[in-house]
């Protein structure tokens, strides 16, 4: 078995990311902040007849986020695909003329260092493979700036030009990595924002392993 981490899993997006890739017997590792919270999430999955784990981890921690993949890989089998999705924190949300350097330095560490310690967490066994997939969820602010977020927009934008030139060199190696962009709310029974639907893009994303960014909608660029 080989295993999906999802970094900022919830009981929406990343719930039905589990469900979707567990259904193709992915073990799946679930990691975020709440222990309580991801042991619950993964006890439903179990239930289900998956194989879930939670792992407690703040991604602006590098050793710890690098910890709990290392472990996921120990224990549910090496991690061949990467899906980063946490939700931005709300200080990251303010409007370019309100945004200090302070707001910036947590939006780094949260869209650029997290996305890069976990990626080279998991890329060895990726490696040692011969395949895989990184996946980055993005919202509309990673495609187009948006000044009244501005600590997302500029952070979204350095965890982008990451994934594109990670997309680029790791392409003949085979390990795909691509990018949603879901402009708007995730919201349930939606034509394209419902978390079954994405998920769904998710998983085409992996299995095609063509192309770098999805838009889950038409987009003003």
């Amino acid at each position: 078995m080989t295993t999906i981490a999802i970094v900022g899993a919830g009981r929406g997006l990343g719930a039905a990311v589990a469900r979707r890739f567990g259904l193709e017997g992915f073990g799946i590792a679930l990691v975020s902040r709440n222990q309580e919270r991801l042991d619950a999430l993964a006890a439903d999955l179990a239930a289900e007849g998956l194989t879930a784990r939670g792992y407690a981890a703040d991604v602006r921690d590098p050793e710890a986020l690098a910890s709990v993949l290392e472990r996921a890989g120990q224990e549910l089998g090496a991690v061949e695909v990467l899906a980063y999705s946490p939700l931005p924190q709300k200080e990251f949300l303010r409007p370019v003329l309100e945004t200090t350097a302070a707001d910036l330095a947590g939006a780094v560490e949260f869209s650029v260092y997290g996305p890069v310690t976990a990626v080279h967490q998991v890329l060895q066994g990726m490696r040692f493979l011969k395949r895989g997939t990184v996946l980055f969820v993005n919202g509309g602010s990673g495609a187009r700036p948006n000044p009244n977020v501005a600590g997302t927009s500029i952070a979204f934008a350095g965890q982008g030009a990451y994934a594109r030139m990670m997309h680029e060199v790791l392409a003949p190696e085979n390990i795909h990595v691509g990018q949603l962009i879901i402009p708007g709310a995730i919201t349930p029974g939606h034509p394209t924002h419902d978390p079954g639907v994405l998920a769904e893009r998710l998983w085409r994303m992996h299995a095609d392993h063509r192309g770098f960014r999805v838009f889950a909608e038409d987009m003003d660029l």
